[in-house]
């Protein structure tokens, strides 16, 4: 671990940002050039305490996840992550590892995005990052562990999952869900992430072996969803979703598909985070 470098490396990048760039007002009274450590503490999820020793060289080696996150608040691109991990004496990610890590220019255009919900996937529909409007719609999809990390098997296996979404419409994402794990699963063959998720899934749910074996086969893209939040009721949602050119990573943005939508998203937007019930989380 080279901890001085380290130190120079995190607090540069750390100057280098502007505020705005991670959707952070910037005041007119502000003096710091870049964001703040305890900016860069909030957008990374750890202590103000362990960033401040992380930029003094005190710190004890971080683990990878504490680097991940760090890449992501920092908005690193692919190198300078590379470059963090070396510097932290860790092997960078490999190909599979780093689709687990939202793309630079991914979370920049999050960051532009504000008051639309939007969140960056992995292929497999995981969710790497959020802004606070996709927070507020769906919950923090990031804090999930294990095979509940996935979108699909959340959907399969924790029935309380779907009382987020609009009942007439369980079906349809259902076979959404499963038609677009069926596409991975071509361009992925043989990728013990992908065999072993339909695998866990086979065996926890008889609806997912049923949909399975009909072979549906549809790339997610473009659809309109119904949310029934848990606060302001009912949202309809356009969702548009931009894949990258290796189809590993997508933006999901979501969108009113009406006025009473806008309104309630607006209403969202003014009553801030709350703790969800434990059924939300449907999203996306």
């Amino acid at each position: 671990m080279q901890r001085d470098e380290l130190a120079d490396f995190l607090k540069r990048r750390r100057q280098a940002i502007r505020p705005g760039d991670v959707g952070i007002a910037d005041g007119p009274r502000r003096r710091t050039s870049g964001l703040r450590r305890e900016e860069v503490a909030m957008l990374a999820g750890m202590s103000v305490d362990y960033v401040v020793r992380l930029e003094q060289g005190r710190s004890s080696q971080p683990s990878t996840q504490l680097l991940g996150a760090l890449a992501r608040a920092l908005r690193l691109s692919e190198d300078e992550r590379d470059h963090l991990f070396h510097l932290a004496g860790h092997r960078p990610p490999a190909a599979d590892g780093a689709a687990r890590l939202a793309r630079a220019g991914l979370l920049r255009m999050l960051d532009l995005l504000g008051d639309t919900p939007a969140a960056v996937l992995s292929d497999l529909g995981e969710a790497l990052a959020q802004n606070r409007a996709s927070v507020l719609l769906g919950g923090d999809l990031t804090r999930h562990p294990g095979d509940a990390r996935y979108a699909v098997y959340r959907w399969f296996a924790d029935p309380a999952t779907r009382a987020g979404r609009a009942p007439e419409e369980h079906e349809h994402n259902a076979r959404q869900l499963v038609a677009d794990l069926r596409a991975v699963a071509g361009r992925r063959s043989r990728d013990p992430d992908v065999t072993g998720l339909v695998e866990r899934l086979q065996a926890v749910s008889a609806e997912f072996r049923a949909l399975w074996a009909e072979h549906e086969v549809a790339v997610r893209r473009a659809d309109r969803k119904t949310f029934l939040h848990p606060r302001v009721g009912r949202l309809c949602m356009n969702c548009e979703t931009l894949m990258t050119p290796d189809q590993r990573q997508q933006l999901l943005v979501l969108t009113p598909a009406d006025a009473d939508a806008r309104e309630r998203l607006e209403l969202l937007r003014v009553l801030g985070t709350e703790d969800f019930p434990a059924g939300a989380g449907a999203h996306p």
